[in-house]
C-alpha cells in the first residue's frame, strides 16, 4: 500500500468537513465547516487539474461566506436582549 500523497490527504480531509458539516444543528457551525470543506476541495480540484469540481466548490465557498457574513452582520445589528 502506498503512503498518501498531500494531495490525497487534501482530498480526504475536504470530504471529512463536509461529512462532518452536514450532521451540524447549528447553521453557523454548519456554513463554516461547510466552507472550510468547499475551500480544500477547490485547493484539491485544482492540483489534479479537476476544474469543474474546483469551479463549482469555489463557487459554493463563497455562498458560504455571504451567508455567514449575512448572519454575523445580522446579529451585530440587533438590539441587545436583556
Amino acid at each position: 500500500m502506498e503512503a498518501l500523497n498531500i494531495v490525497e490527504l487534501i482530498g480526504y480531509s475536504a470530504s471529512v468537513m463536509v461529512a462532518i458539516s452536514l450532521m451540524m444543528k447549528d447553521i453557523v457551525k454548519l456554513r463554516s465547516l461547510n466552507f472550510i470543506g468547499c475551500a480544500l476541495f477547490s485547493a484539491y480540484g485544482v492540483a489534479i487539474e479537476a476544474w469543474p469540481v474546483a469551479g463549482m466548490n469555489a463557487f459554493i465557498a463563497c455562498i458560504n461566506v455571504y451567508y455567514l457574513v449575512k448572519m454575523y452582520r445580522a446579529k451585530t445589528l440587533a438590539p441587545a436582549e436583556a
